[in-house]
């Protein structure tokens, strides 16, 4: 097994069938470890930042009966469970049955974890994911029972931890809506202000809208990118009202968005044509990219099939790394995994050959 070298870039690759780890020093010549967790589903699978060095990644514990499994190792070798998952207190009512998405904390905290969950909830680590403590003024919210799922399950998929602030955060849930918290969890509040709900008769409900991805602005004062069931969206750091930049894509929906770690107000997203048939406008994989915070867009395909392209893009599945020039990747739901090293300009294949991707995320080796 090829070693990871110092400064590599570093795309980790969720799959149906298991997790991968791609590493090159150029961006241009790839290796690839894995599978790992062979055979099961990984939807979602790090390179801690924090140290360039520890992968996380969830996937079913055969354990537990398949129930949900955090597994940790370091990069270059093999992944092991943790001591614990997230779990719901007794009496209750409620039982985990997985984890979506892992954030790290800040790196003052370089042991803290965050896993959003199904059903629908936060849950925080300080121990690297051996033991876990719930948001409960979140997870017990007043009205849950009222939430309702999106297609993939009622799951909170997207969790953003301030980059100044750790008791700054944000929470996207499936088919509720995005969470605020500013007090470290202690309290929360909708924030879905000017968000359509397209599929409700009342369009812009307090909840109910179906957020598809939560990504910080790189510009660090708490500005954020949103990909909706029904649009595309900012908001500015005085928070509030979201601001719809669907303007200039070629469809409303769409489930990834990445934001460019270099660059503030940049980020880009892959439309698919509506919830019904999920495939690139005009049967073209294309990208479509933002420097003014989606004032403008624009759209590149070199290298990305088409036209006769009818694959689909998940949530998880578009990542950037933080290189100069920004590397961008894309995964499909049929498999194939593509790079940019010049800011999405032009793509080349990374594999052709994998199982489903489920999600996609990149960082540098330290």
């Amino acid at each position: 097994m090829p070693s990871v070298k110092k400064d590599s870039a570093v795309v980790l690759v969720g799959t149906k069938k298991g997790g991968f780890i791609f590493h090159s020093p150029d961006r241009r010549r790839w290796s690839v470890q894995g599978p790992y967790c062979a055979g099961m589903p990984v939807y979602h699978m790090i390179l801690d930042p924090r140290d360039g060095r520890t992968v996380y990644a969830v996937a079913p514990n055969p354990g537990e009966v398949w129930g949900p499994g955090l597994y940790r190792g370091r990069l270059g070798s093999g992944l092991a469970l943790s001591k614990a998952a997230p779990k719901f207190k007794e009496g209750s009512g409620l039982a985990l049955t997985r984890i979506w998405h892992l954030e790290p904390g800040l790196p003052d905290s370089p042991d803290t974890l965050y896993a959003g969950v199904e059903p629908a909830a936060l849950f925080r680590s300080d121990d690297r994911g051996d033991s876990w403590d719930g948001f409960d003024a979140l997870n017990h919210r007043p009205g849950r029972e009222n939430w309702q799922p999106g297609f993939g399950g009622l799951c909170a998929h997207s969790v953003l931890v301030g980059p100044r602030d750790p008791r700054h955060l944000v929470v996207g849930i499936s088919s509720v809506g995005t969470f605020e918290s500013r007090d470290g969890g202690e309290s929360w509040t909708t924030e879905n202000g000017n968000v359509r709900a397209g599929f409700l008769p009342n369009p812009y409900p307090e909840t109910g809208q179906c957020i598809h991805h939560l990504t910080w602005d790189s510009a660090g004062d708490g500005s954020i990118f949103h990909q909706n069931h029904c649009g595309t969206y900012h908001r500015g750091p005085q928070g509030g009202a979201w601001t719809e930049i669907t303007k200039g894509l070629p469809s409303d929906f769409g489930f990834a968005i990445a934001a460019d770690p270099l660059h503030a107000r940049t980020a880009y997203v892959a439309p698919l044509v509506g919830g019904e048939n999920r495939v690139p406008p005009k049967s073209q994989l294309a990208v479509w990219k933002t420097t003014n915070a989606g004032r403008t867009w624009r759209r590149f395909t070199q290298g990305l099939p088409g036209p006769a392209a009818y694959m689909g893009v998940l949530r998880e599945a578009m990542a950037t790394d933080a290189k100069d020039p920004v590397g961008v990747y894309l995964g499909t739901n049929t498999g194939q995994l593509y790079a940019s090293r010049n800011e999405g300009e032009s793509w080349k294949a990374m594999s052709v050959t994998l199982p489903p991707i489920l999600s996609v995320s990149a960082g540098i080796a330290r």
